[in-house]
Parts: C-alpha cells; structure tokens; sequence
C-alpha cells in the first residue's frame, strides 16, 4: 500500500500541478489563445473517452460480469452527477469577460471599477473551490486506478493533467484581473489543485490495505462512469466552444488513438512486477 500511495501521490501532483501550468498561460500571455485550449480539451477528451470505455467499463464487465460491471459504471456516473449538480464548474469563457468588465469599470470612474474587481475576485475564489470540490474525487480516480496498476494510473493522470489547465485558467483569469497580482493568481490556481493528491490521502485510509479483485473491478469501472461523465458534461463542451466541433472532434478521435497506442505500447514494453 506504501508504494501505491506514494506513486498515486507523484501521479495526482502531475495532475495538480497542471492548474499552474493553466495559471502560466494567463500570467504570460494575459489573454490565453481559447483555440488551443479547446484543441487541448478535445485531445484530453479523447484520451478520457478510451480509458472510459476501452480499458475501465471493458475489463470490469470482463471480469466480473456484464451486468456488475455496467451497475459500477452507472454508480460511478450518478456519482459525479450529482457534485456536478451542485457544485457547477464555472469554465474559462465565462470569466474571460474580466477584461470587459475592466474596461468598462475604466469608463465609468474608480467606484464602478472597485465594484467590478471585486466581482472578478469573487469570482476566482468561487471558481477556485468549485474546481478544487471536482479535483477531489480526480484524485481518488488516481488512486484506485494505481491500485490496478501502473499503467491504469499513468494513463488516468496524463488525461486528468491536460484536462486541468484550462481549469487553471479559470481561476487565474478573474484573480489577475481583480488584483493585478500575477502571484495571487498562481498562487491560488496552484492551491485549487492541490485537491487531487488529497484525495489520494483520504481514498487511501478509506479503503482497506488489500480489496477483493472484484471490488477493485467495481470500483475501476465506476471510475470510468466518473471520467465518462466529466468528459461527455464538460470538457466535450469546452472543446466545441473553444476550437469548433470540426477541428474539436479531430482532436477527440486523435486523443482516443493517442491513448489505444499508449495502453498497448505501455502493455507489452512494462514489466510483470511493475503492476502494482
């Protein structure tokens, strides 16, 4: 278990700390390029969609049944319906508009001005904790998906990596705006992703030492429900938005051959002992 944790840790980081890559890109650029992030969801959504479905759903119904496997991936779907229901992921489009707001607020003497920084700020610390409340359950996904082994793991943090900087994004944008404060903007899209290894933390002193392989199976195939979810309800959406549904949909079927080469390079090159 202590090396489990410790990989899930160094794996959930790599997804963490993908929020402060997303942070960069608004304190570098200020007005981060909405195409490529688009581009960057769709391929992330790809990569979602194969491990969903091609890995997780098929050896859980593999290997404990058709039915079983198919309750665990519909558990694992209500599960992320209902944090997605009441705790909305605010995206980057919708507080891109800070810049607007700014201008205005210019327009309209410092008073205004004050009103709509504080607005923006408001906004950035919302979207922080919402993101942070998604990036949890991102980092018991990690976890368990480590337990099956190190392939599963690897292939869940790189998908959940890329889906976090746009996410980072969102909570820099507003924060830079509202402060001017290129370091409050990192800083506090860097900590919204520190919600991810904890959830390895918690998941890990939930869940016994040793779980019957027909648990662990249930278990991974309701983590697939969980990634089907997030990318079918959120991140296929950015993607359209962002990038246009023709070049988004190149970018989903290139992201889904990407991780087919990935699970059977990843397959025949580890060794037997590397499983975890």
């Amino acid at each position: 278990m202590d090396s489990q944790l410790l990989v899930a840790l160094a794996l959930s980081l790599v997804g963490g700390l993908s929020n402060s890559v997303g942070a960069l890109f608004v304190i570098v650029n200020q007005a981060p390029n909405l195409k490529v992030l688009g581009l960057l969801q769709g391929f992330a959504a790809g990569l979602m969609l194969s491990i969903s479905f091609l890995d997780l759903a098929h050896n859980a119904m593999n290997s404990i049944g058709f039915l079983k496997g198919n309750l665990w991936f519909f558990a694992g779907v209500i599960f992320f319906a209902v944090i997605a229901k009441f705790i909305p992921e605010p995206t980057p489009a919708s507080v891109s508009d800070g810049k607007t707001k700014k201008k205005s607020g210019d327009e309209g003497g410092k008073d205004i001005e004050k009103k709509h920084r504080r607005q923006l700020l408001y906004s950035g610390v919302v979207t922080a904790i919402g993101i942070s409340l998604h990036n949890f359950p991102e980092g018991m996904a990690v976890f368990l998906g480590s337990m099956k082994g190190l392939r599963v793991g690897v292939n869940l943090a790189l998908a959940i990596a890329l889906h976090n900087i746009p996410e980072g994004v969102a909570v820099a944008l507003p924060i830079y705006f509202a402060t001017q404060s290129k370091w409050q903007a990192f800083k506090l899209a860097t900590l919204s992703g520190f919600a991810e290894p904890l959830g390895v933390i918690v998941v890990a002193y939930l869940f016994p030492s040793s779980l019957s392989p027909e648990i662990l199976e249930g278990l991974l195939g309701s983590v697939g429900g969980v990634m089907a979810f997030l990318t079918l309800h959120e991140m296929l959406p950015l993607a359209f938005d962002y990038a246009g549904q023709k070049q988004a949909v190149k970018a989903v079927f290139f992201g889904m051959a990407f991780m087919s080469a990935s699970l059977y390079f990843l397959e025949m090159s580890l060794p037997e002992e590397m499983s975890l």
